[in-house]
């Protein structure tokens, strides 16, 4: 099938996901309290709260036609079914925990559709600046304020070198090494989907990651550079998929124009 992705349910997403930002602001200005989930990765209440908003609205105002993978409610068991037949939506309600725990404000609400493995649509949105990045078959914008969606483009190479985004709580030997292969006139970090989004509004050009990340992760912000003209490669070139057994990634590389 071929989905339909209509303005109304970008819309709807684009709401949905600035609604779940301001439940998580106001843990953010909190003296919340952090837990630990069973693989050790940590969770606070924000995490839950936004997963719970996210979750319902989409089965109750959006369409309950579709699975729902979710960081925060992900069931192990499979209970989902056989994703390789429908499209599903793929959420990370709080991306980027540990930036929201250390109050650095790289943290987003990640919300994708996925058609074919591929996000058809993807919506990051930033609480603390109140940035929303959007991507469909409609192009790919962000809005900063009150002047509505703007256009945004990714870049093809500048003469002058490369800028890398790297991420900000797991850069490693590998990617280094990956890096010393190219012409970097900057590297810059940052967390969450932020990277993609950087990338997607030409503001940087590379983003190796090499360690590990789910789908729910990447699906949002790989949405949103797809249709502003980059991509998301595996390291044998291969596009970076969805609806994966365990939803665990492989090594990726996410890129400009070429």
């Amino acid at each position: 099938m071929s989905l339909n992705i209509t303005i109304h349910l970008l819309d709807q997403i684009h709401t949905l996901a600035k609604a779940a930002g301001d439940e998580i602001l106001k843990i953010y200005d909190t003296d919340f309290v952090v837990q630990n989930k069973a693989d050790k990765s940590p969770v606070t209440a924000a995490d839950r709260i936004a997963d719970t908003l996210i979750c319902e609205t989409i089965r109750t105002e959006v369409t309950d036609h579709f699975p729902i993978i979710s960081e925060e409610s992900y069931d192990e068991t499979g209970a989902h079914g056989d994703l390789s037949s429908s499209p599903f939506w793929l959420i990370d309600p709080l991306d980027g925990t540990k930036e929201f725990i250390n109050r650095n404000g790289e943290f987003t609400v990640n919300i994708a559709l996925i058609e074919n493995g591929l996000p058809v649509l993807g919506v990051v949105h930033v609480p603390v600046s109140g940035r929303t990045y959007l991507g469909s078959p409609h192009g790919a914008f962000v809005e900063k304020d009150a002047a509505g969606p703007q256009p945004i483009s990714a870049r093809t190479p500048p003469p002058q070198g490369l800028v890398a985004v790297v991420s900000r709580s797991h850069k490693n030997q590998e990617t280094e090494d990956y890096l010393a292969d190219f012409s970097i006139q900057e590297e810059v970090t940052a967390g969450s989907s932020l990277k993609f989004c950087m990338i997607a509004e030409g503001r940087a050009d590379l983003y190796p990651r090499f360690g590990r990340t789910m789908e729910w992760d990447t699906a949002a912000g790989h949405g949103v550079l797809r249709h502003a003209g980059g991509d998301v490669r595996k390291q044998d070139g291969g596009v970076l998929t969805y609806g994966k057994a365990g939803f665990e990634n492989p090594f990726f590389i996410a890129r400009g124009r070429s």
